[in-house]
């Protein structure tokens, strides 16, 4: 399913984190897209998370391979030992500006819960022609962490309106910095390019084109996403 060979490229998103792109991920990714188009009524909304749209949970004939790429190829540089929990979705952002929850309007992290001794990883493969539909943008906290994490639990009980007020701009998906987050990479999107990072780095969706988002799977921003759960690496 993965390519045995891949090109993979380091790049620096900033906070001292780097990302690692992968062109030409999978062996055959219009098999993974045609599934998708063909099978849309499993996509459901995500009402369990901060994700923007709708997101069709993936079985072991994805979930494995997928596994087996990372082990191969990224978790060692991206500072991971023993892999103890994985699940990986097909997702397609389709909320409008109007539509988006305060969270929705920022950044994020991929935590999980992970424990001290463990670290979150994350990938984004793009499955679209599209590249207005846009990549991932990696950003860094202007103010001290405890600060930022103070206000976005406040921020959770927001309003969009009250939102709106206190951070001074429009609803809409965070495409660059702000007065809390400055943004210091963006990895932009190509049809079977992956991207593997740091869960712990805040990052999302690079949007800047909401009115191209589509809940058809042969039109949106369909992706597949993968999280691991694992041991720190010592040192």
């Amino acid at each position: 399913m993965f390519n045995p060979r891949p090109r993979i490229e380091r790049v620096d998103v900033g906070g001292g984190f780097h990302a690692w792109v992968v062109d030409d991920a999978l062996l055959d990714p219009q098999a993974l897209r045609q599934r998708a188009i063909a099978e849309r009524e499993r996509f459901e909304p995500a009402p369990h998370n901060a994700y923007p749209g709708l997101e069709w949970r993936m079985e072991d004939d994805v979930s494995a391979p997928l596994a087996d790429f990372f082990l191969l190829h990224l978790r060692g540089v991206l500072g991971g030992r023993r892999t103890q929990g994985l699940y990986s979705r097909l997702s397609l952002a389709t909320l409008q500006p109007p539509d988006l929850s305060p969270l929705q309007r920022l950044c994020h992290r991929d935590r999980f819960g992970a424990t001290p001794d463990q670290m979150v990883a994350a990938c984004t493969l793009y499955l679209f022609d599209d590249l207005a539909l846009g990549g991932t943008s990696f950003f860094v906290p202007r103010r001290p962490i405890e600060q930022i994490n103070a206000d976005i639990r406040r921020w959770h009980t927001m309003d969009s309106e009250a939102f709106t007020h206190e951070i001074g701009s429009p609803p809409g998906y965070l495409t660059d910095s702000n007065a809390h987050f400055e943004r210091t990479g963006l990895v932009p999107a190509a049809f079977n390019r992956a991207v593997f990072y740091d869960g712990s780095q805040f990052h999302n969706s690079h949007i800047a084109r909401p009115e191209l988002l589509n809940a058809d799977p042969a039109r949106g921003r369909l992706t597949l996403n993968g999280f691991f759960i694992c041991r720190r690496a010592a040192g």
